[in-house]
Protein backbone atom coordinates (compact mmCIF):
# COMPACT_ATOMS: atom_id res chain seq x y z
CA UNK A 1 0.00 0.00 0.00
CA UNK A 2 1.26 3.27 -1.04
CA UNK A 3 0.19 6.70 -0.91
CA UNK A 4 1.08 9.76 -2.61
CA UNK A 5 2.68 12.92 -0.39
CA UNK A 6 -0.98 14.81 -1.25
CA UNK A 7 -3.23 12.53 -0.24
CA UNK A 8 -1.09 12.17 3.15
CA UNK A 9 -2.17 12.60 7.26
CA UNK A 10 -1.33 15.29 8.99
CA UNK A 11 -0.12 14.66 12.20
CA UNK A 12 0.13 17.35 14.11
CA UNK A 13 1.96 19.58 11.59
CA UNK A 14 4.02 16.65 9.91
CA UNK A 15 4.36 14.15 7.65
CA UNK A 16 4.95 10.47 8.69
CA UNK A 17 4.29 7.88 5.87
CA UNK A 18 4.27 4.60 8.36
CA UNK A 19 1.67 6.43 11.06
CA UNK A 20 -0.71 6.63 7.74
CA UNK A 21 0.08 3.37 6.37
CA UNK A 22 -0.93 2.00 9.78
CA UNK A 23 -4.11 4.57 9.87
CA UNK A 24 -3.46 6.46 13.24
CA UNK A 25 -5.49 8.84 13.16
CA UNK A 26 -4.18 12.57 15.01
CA UNK A 27 -7.35 14.07 17.36
CA UNK A 28 -6.04 16.83 19.34
CA UNK A 29 -3.04 18.38 20.91
CA UNK A 30 -2.60 20.86 22.96
CA UNK A 31 0.78 21.84 25.59
CA UNK A 32 1.64 18.39 27.15
CA UNK A 33 -0.81 16.54 25.85
CA UNK A 34 -1.66 14.48 22.43
CA UNK A 35 -4.41 12.63 21.62
CA UNK A 36 -4.79 9.82 18.63
CA UNK A 37 -6.89 6.84 17.70
CA UNK A 38 -5.78 3.43 16.06
CA UNK A 39 -8.97 1.85 14.25
CA UNK A 40 -8.80 -2.21 13.93
CA UNK A 41 -7.78 -3.42 11.03
CA UNK A 42 -6.91 -7.63 10.46
CA UNK A 43 -4.35 -6.63 8.80
CA UNK A 44 -2.52 -4.78 11.99
CA UNK A 45 -3.06 -8.01 14.23
CA UNK A 46 -0.98 -10.79 15.57
CA UNK A 47 -1.61 -15.08 15.39
CA UNK A 48 -4.24 -14.38 17.96
CA UNK A 49 -6.54 -11.38 16.40
CA UNK A 50 -5.30 -8.84 18.37
CA UNK A 51 -3.00 -5.36 17.46
CA UNK A 52 0.09 -6.52 17.37
CA UNK A 53 2.29 -5.12 19.94
CA UNK A 54 4.78 -3.43 17.46
CA UNK A 55 1.91 -1.65 16.16
CA UNK A 56 1.44 -0.09 19.58
CA UNK A 57 4.35 0.47 20.23
CA UNK A 58 4.60 2.69 17.32
CA UNK A 59 1.22 4.22 17.77
CA UNK A 60 2.87 4.87 21.51
CA UNK A 61 6.01 6.58 20.28
CA UNK A 62 4.32 8.82 17.98
CA UNK A 63 1.68 9.86 20.66
CA UNK A 64 4.04 10.75 23.19
CA UNK A 65 6.32 12.38 21.14
CA UNK A 66 3.71 14.65 20.00
CA UNK A 67 2.50 15.31 23.76
CA UNK A 68 6.73 16.62 24.26
CA UNK A 69 6.56 18.84 21.24
CA UNK A 70 3.13 20.01 22.56
CA UNK A 71 1.61 21.36 19.40
CA UNK A 72 1.35 21.21 15.98
CA UNK A 73 3.29 24.85 15.45
CA UNK A 74 6.51 23.31 17.31
CA UNK A 75 9.63 23.46 15.25
CA UNK A 76 11.39 20.91 16.91
CA UNK A 77 11.73 17.27 16.27
CA UNK A 78 11.37 13.95 19.16
CA UNK A 79 14.37 11.80 18.86
CA UNK A 80 13.37 8.40 20.98
CA UNK A 81 15.97 8.04 23.74
CA UNK A 82 14.33 5.60 25.80
CA UNK A 83 10.98 3.91 25.88
CA UNK A 84 9.24 0.88 28.27
CA UNK A 85 6.17 -0.33 27.14
CA UNK A 86 4.13 -2.67 30.12
CA UNK A 87 1.38 -5.09 27.76
CA UNK A 88 -1.68 -4.93 30.48
CA UNK A 89 -4.05 -6.94 28.18
CA UNK A 90 -5.39 -7.75 24.31
CA UNK A 91 -5.71 -5.31 21.71
CA UNK A 92 -8.76 -5.78 20.66
CA UNK A 93 -11.49 -3.27 18.57
CA UNK A 94 -10.86 -0.01 18.07
CA UNK A 95 -7.90 1.80 20.35
CA UNK A 96 -7.50 5.01 21.97
CA UNK A 97 -3.53 6.33 22.72
CA UNK A 98 -3.69 9.57 25.24
CA UNK A 99 -0.14 11.05 26.02
CA UNK A 100 0.99 13.52 28.61
CA UNK A 101 4.31 15.49 28.58
CA UNK A 102 5.65 15.03 32.69
CA UNK A 103 8.26 17.18 32.49
CA UNK A 104 10.24 19.44 29.42
CA UNK A 105 13.68 20.51 29.17
CA UNK A 106 16.04 22.22 27.58
CA UNK A 107 17.49 19.31 25.62
CA UNK A 108 14.88 16.51 27.30
CA UNK A 109 11.29 15.21 27.72
CA UNK A 110 9.58 13.07 29.93
CA UNK A 111 6.27 11.61 28.78
CA UNK A 112 3.91 8.62 29.69
CA UNK A 113 0.93 7.41 27.69
CA UNK A 114 -2.28 4.90 27.50
CA UNK A 115 -3.22 2.56 24.78
CA UNK A 116 -6.90 2.03 26.21
CA UNK A 117 -9.79 0.05 23.95
CA UNK A 118 -13.09 1.33 23.24
CA UNK A 119 -14.44 -0.10 26.43
CA UNK A 120 -12.10 1.57 28.70
CA UNK A 121 -10.22 -1.29 29.29
CA UNK A 122 -5.86 -0.20 30.02
CA UNK A 123 -4.09 -1.84 26.92
CA UNK A 124 -0.92 -0.95 27.54
CA UNK A 125 1.26 1.76 28.97
CA UNK A 126 4.23 3.65 28.49
CA UNK A 127 7.02 5.70 29.44
CA UNK A 128 9.69 7.19 27.23
CA UNK A 129 12.35 9.88 26.95
CA UNK A 130 13.01 12.23 24.11
CA UNK A 131 15.90 14.42 22.93
CA UNK A 132 14.67 17.69 21.99
CA UNK A 133 16.23 18.25 18.34
CA UNK A 134 15.96 21.88 16.89
CA UNK A 135 16.60 23.00 13.47
CA UNK A 136 19.13 25.46 13.19
CA UNK A 137 18.28 28.00 10.78
CA UNK A 138 19.91 27.22 7.20
CA UNK A 139 20.81 23.68 8.89
CA UNK A 140 19.51 20.66 7.66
Amino acid sequence: MTASASTQTDYFGLTIPFMHFIGLVPESIAPAYARTTLPWRQDLTNSRGDVHGGTLMSVLDFTLSAAARGSAEASEGMATIDMNTTFLSPATGDLVIEARCLRRGASIAFCEGDIRRADGELVARATATFKIIRRRPGGD
